[in-house]
């Protein structure tokens, strides 16, 4: 049997920087010259209740954090700087061949320094789980509690520095088919991921990079439960994210994540994904992503549209 694949979605939060530098490196006066990087890092204060640049609190990936669709970033989530509070909240679609994923959730970021985050996912078997004797439609449902905190530098603000913005963050996960987890060979129905995220934009060159650690032993991040026959340690995974802005506010990029081999029946492959993503506006995003999930359970080269929506403040 195996399990789900990459449903996180596209680089959603590459979006975010990516648009947040839109707004700086390609908006410029009629007749005036662009701006200088440094002057671009300065910070949005036409944003009513807030001083952060636009849309560099990132958007939410499928596990809650702020970052990309398949990764975590180090940037916190909202539009809150050093003395405020901002938030997001998220609903995510992803369809393949043969199954469906929906994530939903909200995060709140406490003065650019500590993320709270809170997400569902729901993993929908349609005829598959008849053929596996779980029923049509079969769903799995996982609740995810993350928190983020950002131990040093800043992604945008920092231009003069090589050195890049860090965080640390934790994702309790509870998925809530334990029998049935307990047939696959899971070891168990909650666990918890442990990451460390760096994060940098370089605003001259209109890139974004992204690289995580995460260590896990989650399968099909917490889809089948945690542990298994093969394994049932905590294993390093490495995600990354990249993405290059066309416009102020279109940007396109890629998404990588590794993945651990716990559970017998159902080998992982690692997670891919290639996205558009576009910002109408200061407080919406939308994401649109071709991701290759492989192998889910009986059913091999699910690949399929994932789209997203954030709204922030």
């Amino acid at each position: 049997m195996k399990s789900v694949k990459r449903f996180t979605g596209p680089g959603v939060a590459a979006l975010m920087l990516f648009m947040a530098l839109g707004e700086s490196v390609h908006a410029q006066d009629e007749t005036t010259q662009e701006p200088s990087p440094a002057e671009l890092a300065q910070p949005d204060t036409s944003m009513a209740g807030s001083d952060k640049l636009l849309l560099t609190g990132g958007v939410s990936q499928l596990e809650g954090a702020a970052g990309g669709g398949l990764t975590p970033w180090a940037v916190i989530g909202g539009y809150g700087t050093g003395d405020q509070i901002g938030g997001n909240a998220f609903y995510t679609r992803v369809n393949v061949q043969d199954y469906h994923l929906d994530g939903a959730g909200m995060l709140i970021g406490f003065l650019d320094r500590i993320e709270l985050s809170i997400a569902q996912q729901r993993f929908d078997t349609e005829l598959v789980g008849e053929a596996l004797g779980l029923g049509r439609g079969f769903t799995f449902r996982q609740n995810i509690v993350g928190l983020k905190i950002k131990l040093a530098g800043d992604a945008v603000l920092e231009q003069d520095s090589w050195m890049p913005q860090f965080a640390v963050g934790l994702q309790y996960k509870k998925n809530d088919r334990g029998a049935v987890l307990d047939a696959i060979g899971a070891k168990d129905d909650q666990g918890i991921d442990f990451y460390a995220s760096a994060t940098k934009l370089y605003l001259s060159q209109s890139i974004l990079a992204n690289i995580t650690l995460r260590f896990t032993k989650a399968n099909q991040i917490g889809i089948l439960g945690f542990g298994g026959d093969r394994n049932n340690s905590y294993e390093p995974q490495l995600e990354g994210s990249i993405a290059w802005l066309l416009n102020r506010k279109l940007a396109i990029g890629a998404e990588y994540r590794m993945k651990p081999n716990n559970l017998g029946i159902a080998e992982e492959d690692d997670w891919f994904d290639a996205f558009i993503a576009w910002a109408p506006t200061k407080h919406v995003s939308l994401t649109l992503a071709y991701a290759d999930l492989g192998n889910i359970v009986i059913k091999d080269n699910q690949r399929g549209p994932y789209l997203s929506v954030q709204v922030g403040f």
